[in-house]
């Protein structure tokens, strides 16, 4: 069975046909968020270290780190900070070296930049896993030295020199060649983890039969394990989450390993609760005296004050122990199981393997 393994300084990841779905949490990224980028820009680490510390808590066995930041106010005093290749690489290795300071999750070293790919190389502790190398020719060149210098294992991106194809059998040749000049520079199959590229279902209706069918051609004719985007299947639609929860577990029985995605639900914020209260009273309805935010927010199904796993990360959990990757349901039973609750199952005894 193929295994890719990935690990930090005191921890092993291993993404695998026969393992739990391997979640690589996506949070400590700041393309699009803006917030974070400026935070960033000042030498503020506090949201990094906390998404680092939530998505672990929330099930990711891996963070994905990207340096793709950009700094609006120092590249108005310095034209140097308007090219990433000046501004990913220190910030990489910052952000690698803030993670593993409050966890030891193995981690997944993010950019488009080569220099910011190798100090994060260095910066790691253990083997980390690289993202990304596509099937352009310059990316290949530049990329594979590295995967084969630090021994790591790479995020193979099924697009070249001429984009993204909607067509899978493109894309499929695409992740072959890539697999195939890894081999050419002593790089095994095994620590080729493709993505096969996950359209918007709602740009293309049979974008989830297309990746279905091209996981299962990926691990029954390269061998290699898989991962994706998980949340651009459902792109720009109403109600994402249930789009994502019935994606992973199909893509998990496709023979999909891995997803890149965020494992986290994020917390109720204060506006949404006043507007709860707000139209509670409206409606004459009286509430406890003393009650606080979190009890409010569990009483109405309004979800957490506090970040906790989100949907996905049910989905996933239910598919493992379905596929049998949760032994005797160990997992499951501890994730849903009520505070105090008998953790043993009924009657305190544990379901047996046959």
């Amino acid at each position: 069975m193929t295994r890719t393994v990935i690990e930090s300084k005191t921890k092993t990841a291993i993404i695998g046909f026969d393992e739990p779905f391997c979640v690589i949490g996506e949070r400590i990224n700041p393309t699009g968020r803006k917030i974070l980028a400026a935070e960033l820009e000042m030498d503020d680490f506090s949201r990094v270290e906390a998404d680092a510390i939530a998505q672990v808590a929330a099930g990711a066995t891996v963070l994905d780190i990207n340096s793709g930041a950009v700094f609006s106010n120092k590249m108005a005093e310095d034209p140097r900070y308007a090219d990433n290749n000046f501004v990913e690489p220190p910030l990489m290795e910052k952000l690698i070296n803030v993670v593993q300071a409050v966890t030891d999750a193995p981690l997944c070293i993010d950019s488009s930049v080569p220099g910011a790919l190798e100090r994060g190389l260095a910066a790691a502790e253990g083997r980390p896993l690289l993202n990304s190398v596509t099937g352009e020719e310059e990316r290949l060149e530049m990329v594979l030295p590295l995967v084969k210098k630090y021994n790591v294992p790479v995020v193979a991106i099924s697009n070249d020199d001429t984009g993204i194809s909607e067509d899978p059998d493109v894309r499929f040749a695409v992740a072959k060649k890539i697999v195939e000049r890894a081999a050419d520079f002593g790089i095994p199959a095994h620590d080729i983890v493709v993505d096969p590229l996950v359209m918007p279902i709602g740009a293309m209706g049979t974008a989830g039969l297309q990746v279905f069918a091209l996981v299962r051609r990926l691990r029954e004719e390269l061998g290699v394990n898989t991962t994706c985007g998980a949340s651009n299947i459902s792109f720009g639609l109403p109600n994402r989450h249930g789009i994502n929860n019935a994606f992973l577990p199909m893509a998990m029985a496709s023979g999909m390993t891995s997803a890149i995605m965020n494992p986290v639900a994020l917390p109720v914020g204060p506006k949404k609760i006043a507007e709860k209260k707000a139209a509670i009273e409206a409606a004459g309805i009286i509430l406890p005296d003393g009650l606080d935010d979190e009890a409010f927010c569990q009483m109405f199904g309004l979800g957490s004050t506090k970040p906790r796993a989100g949907k996905e990360m049910e989905a996933i959990r239910a598919a493992n122990f379905l596929t049998d990757n949760d032994d005797s349901g160990a997992e499951w039973i501890r994730t849903n199981k009520a505070p105090g609750e008998d953790k043993g199952g009924r009657g305190g005894r544990r379901r047996r393997r046959a």
